[in-house]
């Protein structure tokens, strides 16, 4: 068969050629070492908490490389395309502060390698379609996309060995082989008659053989060679993701290709087209699955209808970007949370990832290890940090507090800053959405009296406590001179003046100084847990203060 002669029939407006698409895409000039990786979503749902984990190792490979990291949208699956998912797929990367060197972002392309959308790159894959046909390695079918989903429905039954495995495979290969058999008259005529064409790869590997294949994860894989012809385009142009990401990998110099362990039974068919196109096969990585525990205690994969596999949930339950990207790296590399402790106050930027530290293995999310990682990296924050952090989440989770915030930014950081700084921080919040109940009452819009006051305690002796200290509080007084006065305080109402002097002889008081604490505590803020009382009273002021206790003591 004229095989020129065929490519020209089936693709006459196609006049570039690949050295064409190599001199509009030439290497490019990086340092040596230096890696290019991508992160190439589908537009066809929310974004996977488990895609932060290629693409953490994309961005982490290019930069500490001197390398290039982009972004890429596969969007040649239109029938399962949701709208509005390639917008916010780089809208929720960006905040988790994937900084991508190239590739698409919210004002267009950037970079000198696209588009990076693949609906805009189909005169690319056309020309090197043209070429596979020419070099006798790619067929037309003259099917409706419809029948060619019956074909791959038939083609996936077949890897699922049945009992009548052996004759299912036999008639599979029988009908792919039929495929193959046509005559340029046959072409020429479909045409003609302007029928759309599917056009196929075809299949030369041997089951029986193997191909070894270095995986950076992995390992050295074994793989049988492919059979199965490919669906290069499907009948209205458009080319298969396998045809597509084989092309633009090569086109974008891409050198690692960071994905998920899923991919690995599509290997063979990347490898044999790779060939076929005459490309360098880049480095393969393929990470192993996200897994949690199921109710019986049992790993299982990390699915979209868990909660927590939308990565915009983390944003709307108020985790920070921080603190999601450090438990990533904790999963990632097994001496991260070693390197961490030794270097409390780098950026995990500074960390240097390994590939050898990888887990071949799935790694098991915790949420309840997430929320220890958050209150430890919140803890570390400055006062201006957890502002802008939680001011950021309220904005669109809790508008009212926004307001609140935002209407006197020196005061909500002055309450953010008790206890913070030092070499125990407090850690009073896993996530954004805890920082209105722990501040609450500074507020009087939010304040309610949520707490008793200490059980068995006489009320005449609350109400005497309270008038004392609203009578001699100063506040020019030092946080000594304030404590020595609860301390006589204490004294006049029959407490101990010391805690241990209660321990001691406790038949000798009716309680200690700690209650009288706890009187003034519950008073002003509503709660038997606070934080610093010393801290909160000046604050909130003497004026709010003295109001405060005076409600209190009319419930007394």
């Amino acid at each position: 068969m004229d095989y020129s002669k065929l490519a020209d029939m089936l693709f006459p407006d196609v006049s570039m050629t690949p050295e064409d698409m190599e001199k509009r895409y030439p290497e490019r000039n990086l340092p040596e070492g230096a890696k290019v990786t991508r992160i190439a979503p589908s537009p066809t749902g929310f974004f996977h908490f488990g895609g932060l984990f290629p693409a953490t190792v994309a961005e982490r490979l290019a930069h500490q490389s001197g390398g290039v990291f982009y972004l890429r949208i596969e969007d040649t699956d239109s029938k399962r395309e949701v709208e509005g998912a390639a917008e916010f797929i780089t809208k929720i990367l960006g905040y988790y502060g994937l900084n991508f060197d190239e590739g698409v972002t919210a004002d267009g392309d950037k970079g000198d390698y696209g588009p990076y959308t693949q609906s805009q790159r189909v005169d690319i894959y056309h020309v090197y379609a043209k070429q596979l046909v020419r070099d006798g390695r790619a067929y037309p079918v003259f099917s409706t996309d419809e029948e060619l989903d019956e074909l791959k429905a038939l083609d996936k039954k077949a890897e699922i060995k049945s009992v009548d495995w052996e004759n299912e495979a036999q008639a599979r290969r029988e009908a792919m082989l039929k495929r193959r058999e046509f005559t340029m008259e046959q072409v020429e005529a479909e045409l003609a008659a302007g029928h759309r064409f599917a056009l196929f790869a075809a299949a030369d590997g041997d089951p029986e053989k193997k191909i070894k294949i270095t995986d950076l994860v992995k390992g050295t894989l074994e793989i049988p060679e492919n059979d199965e012809d490919v669906v290069l385009l499907k009948s209205d142009g458009i080319p298969t993701y396998h045809f597509a990401h084989a092309i633009d990998d090569h086109l974008m110099r891409t050198t690692h290709v960071i994905r998920g362990e899923e991919w690995l039974p599509s290997l063979p068919k990347h490898v044999m087209l790779f060939r076929y196109l005459g490309f360098r096969l880049p480095k393969y990585m393929h990470i192993a699955q996200l897994m949690r525990l199921d109710e019986n205690g049992n790993k299982k994969k990390l699915s979209k209808r868990d909660m927590g596999a939308n990565l915009d949930d983390y944003r709307r339950m108020g985790y920070s970007v921080d603190a999601v990207n450090e438990y990533v790296m904790t999963l990632l590399n097994s001496n991260y949370e070693e390197w961490r402790m030794q270097n409390p106050d780098k950026s995990r930027l500074e960390f240097p990832f390994s590939i050898k530290k990888m887990s071949a293995s799935g790694c098991l999310f915790d949420i309840e290890k997430l929320n220890d990682v958050s209150k430890n990296v919140i803890s570390k924050m400055t006062a201006a940090q957890v502002y802008d952090g939680v001011t950021e989440f309220a904005k669109t989770e809790d508008p009212d507090f926004y307001e609140t915030l935002r209407a006197d930014r020196a005061y909500a950081e002055s309450i953010l800053s008790i206890g913070r700084g030092g070499a125990k921080p407090r850690k009073d919040f896993a996530l954004w959405a805890d920082v209105k109940p722990y501040m609450s009452f500074f507020y009087d819009k939010y304040f309610t009296r949520q707490d008793e006051m200490p059980a068995g305690k006489d009320a005449a002796d609350i109400k005497s406590a309270l008038e004392k200290f609203v009578e001699t509080y100063d506040e020019n007084d030092d946080q000594t001179a304030w404590f020595e006065k609860c301390k006589d305080i204490a004294e006049q109402i029959g407490y101990a003046r010391e805690t241990k002097l209660y321990k001691k002889e406790p038949e000798k008081y009716k309680g200690h100084v700690g209650d009288v604490a706890a009187f003034i505590r519950v008073a002003v803020t509503g709660r038997q847990n606070s934080p610093d009382l010393y801290e909160v009273i000046k604050i909130l002021g003497k004026s709010k203060t003295t109001e405060r206790i005076a409600g209190q003591i009319k419930l007394l």
